[in-house]
């Protein structure tokens, strides 16, 4: 065999290159098609309600998958006065209220579910609770009825109230039942707060612009209020159900007050009262349970405590009790809660919480990181032994220690001016109640 010269061996070689480049091409355009065609019958099997052949998929898809059915990590967080924390969301809880008879404890989440927990349970290692569904929804927040037979909550993309009945079963549990019609679109803007009256006889529902309408059960609209504030950041009813008051960019809360006549028939909302006092916007506020007492914060950095017992028809102001500071309120958004007796004075910025005692306006708890996300609600229940909170898929429930240590300064107090031996006894009973409370929780004060 005769010696290929070198040109023929070059071409050679060239020519075997353009082969093998083909022939790799030709295997990965193979293996392409391959990919789409398995991707084409998962998704058709998927969309058909098919069972899916585990078999199709590559091993980097198998992988995906499971990244994404792994859970986020639940936030760690650890305190001496931490009481509970409740966790069976799947997903961040939004809001959360104690029902009036103070049994129940209702939280919303975006996992599409509304949980109903039992407040008995709340110092019991296990915490059990009822699911309710939200279809095709979820709810951003969540109200107790005064019967505590029914809670409405607002949707996040129905933007709109939905009510839920709550039917006792033969087990002791409840089945939830969404009533056939949610109420018909009024805002326009995102929406900041709802409520129900404690009376039953109307539903507050308050958006971002400056709107707050006022409802009857009948999912008919009775009155809009304008708060002209430019912009509402919260919105609440009072627990007595005569006001209703709203908070924004303007230096004050505006309150109303919502009329009805003898029989029960709605007349008029006219205008009530304003806290007048701080020099910036202000960002929340907070009656006490027997509506006596408001706290509002403001970005100006304070914390006020208002007289709201007054003759607003004679033109009486409400009065100032007292001023506190909080830095974090001038650089960031604040949450407030005032526990039931107005003792107790609970400010939350980012994941911190601190506690203050309103009589001297000074700080006596401080809980930082105490959710992985921004706190989104915050609430004393109906006793006031506790505070909860929530932010990502956990509530935390808190020992109100300033709340017991107010009841001490004011048994104290009162036993050096009794009159008579009974009084004396009873007074010393609730002071001894609250000092082993304390004692208890390492948390009195010598």
């Amino acid at each position: 065999m005769e010696l290929l010269q070198m040109p023929e061996l070059m071409g050679l070689s060239l020519l075997l290159g353009l082969l093998a480049l083909v022939a790799t091409a030709a295997v990965a355009r193979g293996w392409l098609r391959t990919e789409e065609d398995s991707r084409g019958r998962l998704a058709g099997q998927k969309a058909n309600g098919l069972p899916l052949d585990k078999s199709l998929g590559s091993k980097k898809q198998k992988q995906n998958q499971r990244i994404r059915k792994e859970k986020p990590q639940q936030h760690n967080f650890t305190h001496r006065l931490l009481a509970a924390a409740l966790k069976s969301h799947s997903g961040n809880i939004s809001c959360m209220d104690f029902s009036s008879n103070g049994k129940y404890l209702a939280t919303c989440a975006d996992d599409r579910t509304v949980r109903i927990w039992s407040t008995k349970d709340f110092l019991q290692r296990e915490h059990r609770s009822m699911r309710a569904n939200v279809e095709l929804d979820h709810a951003t927040l969540v109200r107790f009825s005064p019967d505590c037979r029914a809670f409405v909550v607002w949707l996040a993309n129905g933007d709109t109230l939905r009510v839920f009945k709550m039917n006792k079963r033969e087990d002791g549990g409840y089945a939830f039942t969404a009533t056939p019609e949610d109420f018909p679109k009024r805002h326009k803007a995102p929406i900041v707060n709802i409520g129900i009256a404690d009376t039953g006889k109307f539903i507050m529902t308050a958006s971002s612009d400056t709107t707050v309408l006022i409802w009857n059960l009948k999912r008919q609209v009775l009155s809009t209020i304008n708060t002209n504030q430019m912009n509402n950041t919260h919105a609440a009813i009072s627990p007595c159900s005569r006001f209703v008051a709203s908070c924004g960019f303007t230096p004050d809360v505006k309150v109303w007050e919502v009329c009805f006549g003898k029989k029960g028939d709605f007349q008029e909302v006219v205008r009530a009262f304003e806290l007048k006092g701080h020099s910036a916007a202000v960002h929340f506020f907070a009656f006490s349970n027997d509506s006596r007492r408001m706290a509002s914060v403001s970005k100006d950095g304070t914390w006020k405590l208002w007289d709201t017992d007054v003759e607003y028809k004679k033109q009486q102001d409400p009065y100032l009790l007292r001023t506190g500071h909080c830095e974090e309120a001038s650089t960031m958004p604040c949450r407030l809660a005032l526990s039931p007796d107005a003792h107790v004075l609970a400010l939350a910025s980012g994941s911190k919480i601190r506690l203050y005692n309103t009589r001297r306006g000074e700080e006596e708890e401080c809980f930082e990181q105490v959710h992985g996300e921004c706190i989104s609600d915050l609430s004393f229940d109906i006793t006031g032994r506790f505070l909860a909170s929530c932010g990502d898929r956990a509530v935390r429930l808190f020992h109100n220690t300033p709340g017991h240590r107010a009841v001490v300064e004011e048994m104290q107090g009162l036993l050096k001016r009794a009159s008579n031996e009974s009084t004396r006894q009873r007074l010393q009973q609730q002071l001894t109640q609250a000092q082993e409370v304390l004692k208890s929780l390492g948390a009195l004060k010598k």
